[in-house]
């Protein structure tokens, strides 16, 4: 199993057009491999006192938090899934992202322990 894991900060009247993205590309992630994908909307964040999501995406008022991550079987499966999705004439042309994509936060993650899943 192989994770990537997102923090964005999406302006709060764009939630249906971010899940109107979110869907067509996770639509072509599964059909690349992907095993499980969650957007998770904003509902119950505290401000840090060192540091919180909003800090580490620089967000600015009116905008939420997304979390959202994508389970892969391996992560050959992530790589090659994101070099097919590079070269997919899918994503060509101009896309009008519901978010500012330079503050968006991401990686991939070996999972060292899980619990509650196959």
């Amino acid at each position: 199993m192989y994770v990537q894991g997102f923090i964005v900060p999406v302006p709060e009247g764009k939630q249906a057009q971010y899940v109107e993205v979110a869907q067509f590309v996770g639509d072509i992630m599964v059909e690349l491999g992907a095993i499980e994908i969650v957007e998770a909307w904003e509902d119950d964040i505290k401000d840090g006192e060192q540091t919180d999501f909003r800090m580490a995406v620089k967000a600015q008022p009116g905008e939420k938090i997304v979390f959202s991550w994508v389970i892969w079987p391996d992560k050959e499966t992530a790589e090659t899934a994101h070099e097919k999705m590079t070269a997919d004439e899918r994503f060509q042309g101009d896309w009008e992202m519901p978010f500012d994509g330079k503050r968006m936060i991401f990686g991939g993650f070996k999972p060292v322990w899980t619990a509650g899943r196959p």
